[in-house]
């Protein structure tokens, strides 16, 4: 995620403007708010999956071999349940990168567009249900707070739907900056984000935390938005992500990233996170049940940065849970305990070791495209 800086072409709308003074109702946990959206949890069921393929004019040119083959492996496994949906520059290479695989070919979709780098789940469409049908949100993306260029990769929804990937499901602009990594969603009206990220000053400068609410729960249906407090891990360029920390799954459950030693950096801040989880209620008023992860040993960078290692960072598609692993002891455990949450579906690790050294890992680099949005 690191690169060179460069502000975001979107602009603070006329109605941002006017949320963020008071001219309308705004609560940071509604109750029983009505709504005729409805933002379906990652679990249900899918198209496909989009990506960003890496390419060697980005931050990844010095790793772009080891980086392309967690692309490959990724490929093989979406495509045996699934479509995938690549963006990339280079499509040529890309296809020479697929015949290097056993990847079903016939489930993959190659559009040439230039992107600045690979983290689809910040820039890639997040999809609503409405009484009308589908609709693509395209949210406003300046690179994790104007940290990083994002020129291009802030066009790639809307170039997509402009070229027909997503058939005549209709595309709204949100006004606000917003990221698919912030946000989870049960699919029953329970979002959970973290306000470390979405009160970052640079992302949405001047709005409050009931405005920025406000856009979001009536943007993603929601009638219930939980806000953490406690939460980040060392490395970490997105402002502590709730994909990176915490991840709702089936049967008001939380899989959470837990340290369970003292003497690490990350202790208090994860142990007060763990106390926040224990003391959420899901809707119906009981505790959550909650599923700790373990906790990988610390990995660094040639430089000697600690690298945000995370196994709360999987994806979930039809009939997978696709886990990060990073050739860490604690890999076959982190696997065994997502799989628990998701018994329904074959656990597959993916060596996400190299995607650490750009400072993101498996979620980050894909978006699902629910059922029903893919034009073919």
């Amino acid at each position: 995620m690191r690169g060179d800086f460069a502000p975001n072409d979107r602009t603070q709308t006329t109605e941002a403007a006017r949320l963020n003074k008071g001219l309308f109702a705004s609560q940071i946990m509604s109750q029983g708010q009505q709504s005729d959206r409805r933002f379906p949890a990652e679990w249900e069921a899918q198209d496909g999956v989009l990506i960003a393929w890496p390419h060697a004019d980005s931050d990844w040119r010095s790793l772009l071999d080891q980086v392309d083959r967690v692309y490959r492996d990724l490929a093989e496994a979406v495509t045996r349940f699934e479509q995938l949906l690549i963006v990339t520059p280079e499509p040529d290479r890309v296809a020479e990168q697929l015949a290097q695989t056993t990847a079903n070919c016939d489930r993959i979709q190659i559009v040439e567009l230039p992107t600045n780098d690979t983290w689809s789940r910040d820039f890639g469409p997040l999809t609503v249900e409405t009484p009308a049908g589908l609709r693509l949100l395209d949210w406003g993306f300046n690179g994790w707070g104007l940290k990083f260029a994002a020129n291009h990769d802030n066009q790639v929804t809307r170039r997509l739907w402009q070229q027909g990937i997503f058939g005549t499901t209709p595309l709204e602009t949100v006004p606000l900056i917003f990221e698919g990594g912030s946000i989870e969603s049960d699919g029953r009206g329970t979002l959970l984000t973290t306000s470390q990220c979405l009160l970052e000053a640079n992302r949405n400068p001047g709005l409050s935390r009931e405005a920025i609410a406000q856009i979001i729960q009536r943007q993603l249906g929601g009638d219930r938005l939980l806000w953490l407090e406690h939460g980040h891990l060392e490395g970490d360029d997105t402002d502590a992500h709730i994909d990176t920390l915490v991840r709702i799954a089936p049967n008001d459950t939380l899989i959470y990233v837990a340290c369970d030693d003292p003497s690490d950096s990350h202790a208090a801040e994860l142990t007060a996170l763990e106390a926040e989880l224990k003391a959420l209620r899901a809707a119906d008023g009981q505790p959550y049940h909650l599923i700790p992860l373990p906790w990988p040993q610390p990995c660094f960078d040639a430089d000697g940065q600690r690298l945000p290692t995370t196994y709360a960072n999987y994806l979930v598609i039809n009939g997978a849970v696709l886990v990060p692993t990073y050739n860490d002891p604690a890999d076959e455990a982190a696997i065994a305990a997502i799989a628990a949450a998701f018994p329904d579906r074959l656990a597959i690790g993916i060596n996400c070791r190299p995607l650490l050294e750009q400072h993101g890992s498996l979620h980050c680099i894909t978006m699902q495209l629910p059922a029903g949005l893919l034009s073919r």
